[in-house]
């Protein structure tokens, strides 16, 4: 949400209450107990944080708050020598980018924001701060929140999915025996929309033409004809044909992987058709020089709708 231009919304339903989520994070929460702290609390904003190990923190906006654990005192962004939470000298709370809003104070906050030549109209880098400095701010400790169904391994999970390589890692959650992010908690699904297509498919048991999947995650209308696919993330209608092989992959939909090839430490857009024999992620020099991009991380990337060259 950017200066005003979103207040409509507000004016047209008139909430009492204003919940602002990032969309590029990675976590299972009831936000209920957070609002309903939030409301207990009367104070302006609630903002979700969690506790990270401080040398990991200059990484994140770090909340420093007062000797009761809860008041915000200030909001500091990537800082070298991140502030400890109360009794915990070895972590800090570090923002997760979620906030619960009083409706007036948020509408009150945006306008002093507009008519503010200095600002950058930014949610985290002046709104917060702003009533970080007017006394109005408060955090909660997101491992404070209990979804029925988390076990002592996920629970607490979360992932900034806002770089490619910590888009690439929150895949790779997904395909252990025994996933840091499960998918599986009946008692708190993951609900989506799920293409009307046929289950997954793998087929050709023939010598060292065998279709198989191994700690991966397979979508509808997949089909394994007689490649390998292991540790990756298959989407709807990708096809692996025979003696390919897939390996720590991120392929998006209806990407093709020809017969021979080889894809491994990559994400593949969508409708992507990597020809017979090519390889993909395993020179990255070369994956460089074809024009791919490469994180910092070592994942190649390949662009929507692209022709892998043999």
């Amino acid at each position: 949400m950017r200066s005003t231009k979103s207040l409509n919304l507000i004016y047209d339903d008139k909430p009492d209450i204003v919940a602002v989520f990032g969309a590029d994070h990675v976590f299972r929460m009831d936000p209920m107990q957070m609002i309903d702290q939030h409301v207990a609390s009367g104070t302006g904003v609630t903002v979700a944080a969690l506790p990270v190990p401080r040398p990991d923190a200059t990484a994140f906006g770090v909340i420093q708050t007062g000797k009761d654990g809860r008041t915000v005192e200030a909001f500091l962004e990537k800082p070298a020598d991140p502030p400890a939470r109360p009794g915990h000298p070895d972590e800090a709370f570090a923002s997760m980018g979620n906030y619960v809003f009083t409706a007036d104070v948020l509408v009150d906050a945006l306008r002093k924001d507009a008519v503010d030549s200095a600002s950058r109209h930014d949610m985290g880098r002046d709104i917060i701060p702003m009533l970080v400095r007017e006394r109005l701010a408060q955090v909660y400790d997101f491992l404070d929140n209990q979804v029925p169904g988390a076990d002592p391994r996920d629970a607490g999970y979360w992932r900034d999915v806002g770089t490619l390589d910590s888009y690439f890692d929150a895949h790779m959650d997904l395909c252990a025996v025994h996933p840091v992010f499960n998918l599986y908690n009946e008692r708190w699904p993951i609900l989506t929309s799920v293409p009307s297509l046929p289950p997954a498919k793998f087929v050709h048991d023939d010598g060292d033409r065998v279709g198989r999947a191994i700690n991966s995650v397979i979508s509808n209308g997949v089909i394994v004809s007689g490649g390998l696919v292991r540790n990756a993330v298959l989407s709807p209608g990708v096809r692996v044909n025979s003696w390919s092989r897939v390996e720590r992959a991120v392929l998006l939909h209806n990407t093709r992987v020809g017969r021979h090839a080889v894809v491994e430490n990559a994400i593949l857009d969508k409708n992507v058709e990597v020809p017979e024999g090519a390889q993909v992620g395993v020179d990255k020099e070369r994956d460089r020089a074809r024009g791919f991009t490469v994180s910092a991380g070592g994942v190649t990337v390949v662009g929507k709708g692209q022709l892998v060259p043999p």
